[in-house]
């Protein structure tokens, strides 16, 4: 009985040094952690390394303005429901004057009459984060309720919301008056965000589209596809690389630059989830700041 009570002391102490072993923070976190202190605004980052499972994150549970990443559940509800035979991808949609919107996209430019597929209208949402394309097909897929609801039944909840319509943000900035603070607004009014996520909310959609459990492997290739050719946000998550990056961002200048994708890494898929709001310094800093994170972050995780 007395070697047992000797050796008690001693389990304990070993017990409290793995535990502080494990506890010290990672080369990644401290990756994480100093991008976000350095980020001239609010940063929050979530990052995990599909190969290896290695994952950390900074302010990854906060809600964040998601700006035009929120599109992205919309795209995989819209694939889902094609599976289901309840929509189809090659529909021809005839584009009318009441549905052109204001801000990012191409369709604005366009002609009225012009009918593209439903699955271009995805794709125009994702590359050039279209607006009108946006609510086309947010209509499409049953509306913001719809989109809300299915975020809840598929687990997504607590990390993704779908707020309003590009429409109906839009008309709450137009409706502004000229001593009215509208970066104030973007910054801190929820009902002047287009949704809200989280870092872990929307990396761990990026995930399951990445492994494909969320959809066919058909449909989530055909999404990575899309979010590969992005055409917005080049400075920000592909700007320092020379890897592939599947990728979705969030603007709304001077105070708000998100990107969220995924990396395509000589060490395997990274899953980088970089959101900035209330950006206090320059644009143009903020994005390179997010590019110059992930040319660290694939150099830590290649090497």
């Amino acid at each position: 009985m007395a070697q047992i009570t000797q050796r008690v002391p001693l389990v304990l102490a070993l017990s409290a040094l793995v535990a502080s072993v494990h506890a010290q923070p990672t080369p990644l976190h401290n990756l994480l952690t100093r991008s976000a202190a350095e980020f001239p605004g609010k940063a929050g980052v979530w990052v995990k390394h599909v190969t290896t499972g290695e994952t950390a994150g900074v302010r990854d549970a906060e809600m964040f303005n998601s700006a035009s990443v929120i599109k992205i559940p919309v795209m995989v509800l819209a694939f889902q429901m094609a599976e289901r035979g309840e929509l189809k991808l090659d529909e021809r949609i005839a584009l009318r004057k009441e549905d052109i919107r204001g801000g990012s996209g191409i369709f604005r430019y366009h002609d009225e009459g012009l009918q593209p597929t439903f699955r271009d209208v995805l794709l125009q949402m994702i590359i050039t984060s279209d607006n009108t394309a946006t609510d086309l097909a947010i209509a499409k897929v049953g509306g913001v309720a719809r989109v809300n609801a299915w975020l809840k039944q598929a687990g997504y909840a607590d990390g993704q919301k779908l707020t309003q319509t590009t429409g109906e943000l839009f008309a709450k900035y137009n409706a502004l008056g000229p001593k009215d603070d509208r970066n104030a607004k973007t910054n801190a009014d929820r009902t002047y965000w287009l949704g809200e996520i989280s870092p872990r909310g929307s990396g761990q959609m990026l995930e399951a589209i990445e492994k494909k459990p969320i959809a066919a492997t058909a449909s989530c290739e055909a999404m990575l596809r899309m979010m590969r050719a992005q055409q917005a946000g080049q400075r920000r998550l592909n700007h320092y690389i020379s890897v592939p990056v599947a990728h979705k961002t969030g603007d709304f200048p001077p105070v708000l630059a998100n990107d969220v994708g995924i990396i395509y890494a000589r060490s395997g898929p990274i899953v980088v989830s970089y959101l900035g709001n209330a950006i206090t310094g320059t644009y143009g800093d903020a994005e390179d700041r997010i590019g110059r994170f992930a040319q660290q972050l694939v150099e830590l995780m290649d090497k």
